[in-house]
C-alpha cells in the first residue's frame, strides 16, 4: 500500500480462524476442540483476505497469556485454573509480553519462529501486521520466562508493604490476603495465594473483587497514586514507563507494522505522550490505535497522547447500531461525524469487533444483511481507517454456547473452539466457499466490492465529504428516518452515496441542492453518465442542481453512484 491508502483492517483471532475441529464440546479442552494455528495463515489465504480489499490484518491474542493448558512441559509455568477465565484464557490476561501464545505454534517450542513467519508471509502478501498491546494490566500470575537478558520481570522489585510507589510496577493491599467474592479453589481443592494482595485490572483498589471485576488480571502503575487522590508522580520517568516502552520496541524490532492498544484511557496520556515519539523515532511508519471510550478524551490522546487512530465506538459505531435496530433515525448519523469534526480522518469505524455482539447475532440486529447499509457508511464516510471482524463478511451470528462465554451473540474469545462459517470458508485450506450457503457468499461478495471501492475509488480513498441530509429534512420523497445521503468527491468525479435501513425497497429521491454545486466549483447544469459502483450498472439518473435524484434502493442496501466530472469539462 502507498501512503494515501485507506487503511482497511481484517480482525482475526487466529485461535479460532484455522481450527477446523468441529467438535465444539461446551468448556472443551485443546485436546477436545483444538486450537487454530499460525500456520492457517498460508499464503492462499492471506492472498484471499488481501483480494477482499484489506490493506492490514489486526491477528489478536499473539501475546502470550493466561490459560488453563499446561505448557510447563516446555518450561511455561502452569496457571492456577480458579485465576483463568475460561479454559482457553483470555487473550488480554498477558501473561508473558515478550512471548506468544504456545497454543497458536504447530510446534510451541519454536512459537515465535512460526510467529515471525507468520509476519514474512503476510507482508509478502502486501498486508501490514498489526498485534495488541496490553498495557493497563497483567494476568495475575505474570512471569516472563522468554524476556531477553537484562531485563528484570515486572514487579521483582517492587516495595510490596507499600499502597503505592512511584518505581512500583504494581499496587498493593498490604498486609490482606488476594480473597475475591466467590471460590478460588479449583477441582483438586487448590486454593489460589496471593499475598499482600495486588489491585485489579479495572481500577479495583482492594483485595476483594466480585465475578464481574477483571479478577483474573493486575493493574500496572504508571505513577498514578490511586490511594491519594489519583495525584501524578512523572517528575522521575516511572519504572513501568520504561519497562513497557522497552516493550513496544522488541515487537517492532520483529517488523509489526501497528499495535492495537487495549484500554489505552486507563494509562495516564503523560506515558503515550512520551512514549509513542519514542518508538516512532526509531519505527517511524508504525501506527498505534487506541481503544478509549471517552469521547471527552479523544483529542487529548490524539493530539497529546499521539495516537493515529482511535476507536470511534462511543459515536459511530453506537449510533449505527441504534439506527440499525430501529431505535434512532438515520439522520442522527450527521451528529457523529459534526461531534469529531477535525479529527474524523483518525477514527476507526466498526460494526464488529471481538467486544461487540455480531450483527445477525439475536442480540443485535437478527440479520447479516441489516448490517449492510450501516457497513457502507462506515467504509466510506472518510478517509479514516475501517475494520471487519473475521466472519462478519460471512454472516456469522456468534449465537454458540462456547464455556465461558455463554450465549452472549459475541464469538468467544475465552474458550477453545471453532466458527461454522469460517470452517466453511476455509474447506480445509481451499478457500474455494463451495461450502458457503447462499446468503454467505453474497455477504463476502459485498463485503468484497465494498472494500476493495475503498482504495479503487480515488474519492473514497482520499476525497472530500459533504453531507446532504440538511437539505433533505423537508424532502416527502425521501425518509430521513431510514435513509441516509452524502457526498464524497475530488475534481475529477463526484460520488453519491445513498443506503436504506428499512426492511423493505423503497423509491427515494435526493435533493441535491445549489450550493453543492457552487461549493464543489461546478459551473454545469447536471452531471449524466454515472455508474453504480456496487453492481457496475449505468445511473439512470442524474445529478442537477436543486432537483431529486430519484432511485429505487432494495432493502437494507446502499448505492453509490460516480460521476467522473472530466466527461463535463
Amino acid at each position: 500500500m502507498n501512503k494515501k491508502d485507506k487503511i482497511v483492517i481484517y480482525q482475526v483471532l487466529p485461535r479460532l480462524f484455522g481450527n477446523d475441529n468441529a467438535n465444539n464440546r461446551k468448556n472443551g479442552t485443546i485436546a477436545e476442540n483444538g486450537c487454530g494455528k499460525f500456520t492457517a495463515f498460508s499464503d492462499i489465504a492471506l492472498n484471499e483476505i488481501k483480494g477482499m480489499g484489506f490493506t492490514h490484518i489486526w491477528y489478536t491474542g499473539i501475546l502470550e497469556h493466561a490459560t488453563q493448558s499446561d505448557y510447563s512441559q516446555i518450561g511455561i509455568p502452569l496457571d492456577h485454573p480458579a485465576i483463568v477465565k475460561g479454559i482457553a484464557g483470555s487473550p488480554y490476561a498477558i501473561k508473558d509480553y515478550y512471548d506468544v501464545s504456545p497454543d497458536l505454534a504447530e510446534n510451541p517450542r519454536q512459537r515465535m519462529k512460526e510467529f515471525q513467519a507468520l509476519v514474512s508471509r503476510s507482508h509478502g502478501t502486501g498486508l501490514k501486521v498489526i498485534i495488541d498491546f496490553v498495557p493497563n494490566h497483567v494476568a495475575r500470575q505474570y512471569h516472563s520466562d522468554a524476556k531477553p537478558q537484562k531485563v528484570i520481570d515486572l514487579g521483582v522489585k517492587d516495595n510490596t508493604n507499600a499502597p503505592f510507589d512511584s518505581n512500583n510496577n504494581f499496587y498493593y493491599i498490604p498486609g490482606e490476603a488476594f480473597s475475591p467474592q466467590f471460590d478460588l479453589t479449583d477441582n483438586n481443592k487448590r486454593k489460589y495465594h496471593e499475598f499482600p494482595a495486588k489491585a485489579t485490572g479495572n481500577n479495583r483498589f482492594d483485595a476483594h473483587p466480585d465475578i464481574n471485576d477483571w479478577y483474573e488480571t493486575v493493574k500496572l502503575n504508571y505513577g498514578v497514586d490511586f490511594f491519594n487522590g489519583g495525584t501524578t508522580h512523572f517528575d522521575n520517568i516511572p519504572d513501568t514507563w520504561r519497562k513497557m516502552s522497552d516493550i513496544l520496541l522488541f515487537w517492532a524490532s520483529k517488523k509489526v507494522d501497528g499495535f492495537r492498544c487495549d484500554m489505552a484511557e486507563m494509562v495516564p496520556v503523560e506515558f503515550w505522550e512520551w512514549s509513542i515519539p519514542l518508538i516512532k523515532e526509531k519505527y517511524p511508519e508504525i501506527i498505534f490505535i487506541a481503544d478509549v471510550y471517552n469521547p471527552f478524551e479523544y483529542r487529548n490522546y490524539l493530539w497529546r497522547g499521539k495516537f493515529d487512530y482511535l476507536y470511534d465506538k462511543m459515536g459511530l459505531y453506537d449510533t449505527l447500531r441504534a439506527v440499525i435496530c430501529g431505535h434512532q433515525p438515520a439522520s442522527s448519523i450527521t451528529n457523529c461525524w459534526q461531534s469529531v469534526e477535525g479529527i474524523q480522518n483518525q477514527m476507526l469505524n466498526f460494526l464488529e469487533n471481538h467486544d461487540e455482539q455480531r450483527i445477525a447475532s439475536d442480540f443485535f440486529a437478527g440479520s447479516p444483511q441489516r448490517g449492510i447499509p450501516g457497513m457502507i457508511v462506515s467504509a466510506t464516510m472518510n478517509i479514516n481507517p475501517v475494520m471487519l471482524y473475521a466472519g462478519q463478511e460471512l454472516g456469522e451470528a456468534g449465537m454458540d454456547c462456547e464455556g465461558f462465554s455463554g450465549r452472549d451473540g459475541r464469538t468467544t474469545i475465552f474458550d477453545y473452539w471453532s466458527v461454522k462459517t469460517i470452517r466453511d470458508w476455509r474447506n480445509d485450506g481451499k478457500y474455494d466457499g463451495k461450502r458457503l450457503g447462499k446468503v454467505s457468499k453474497e455477504l463476502r461478495k459485498f463485503y468484497s466490492n465494498l472494500f476493495n471501492l475503498c482504495n479503487s475509488e480515488s474519492a473514497i480513498r482520499e476525497g472530500f465529504f459533504y453531507d446532504l441530509m440538511y437539505a433533505n429534512y423537508e424532502n416527502p420523497f425521501f425518509n430521513q428516518e431510514k435513509q441516509y445521503a452524502y457526498l464524497r468527491h475530488t475534481e475529477k468525479e463526484i460520488l453519491l452515496i445513498v443506503v436504506n435501513f428499512e426492511d423493505r425497497e423503497v423509491e427515494s429521491s435526493v435533493l441535491i441542492p445549489k450550493h453543492v454545486f457552487e461549493c464543489l466549483g461546478i459551473n454545469l447544469k447536471k452531471l449524466t453518465g454515472g455508474t453504480e459502483l456496487l453492481t457496475g450498472k449505468k445511473t439512470t439518473s442524474f445529478l442537477q442542481p436543486d432537483k431529486l435524484f430519484k432511485t429505487i434502493l432494495k432493502a437494507n442496501s446502499g448505492q453509490i453512484h460516480k460521476f467522473p466530472l472530466y466527461l463535463h469539462v
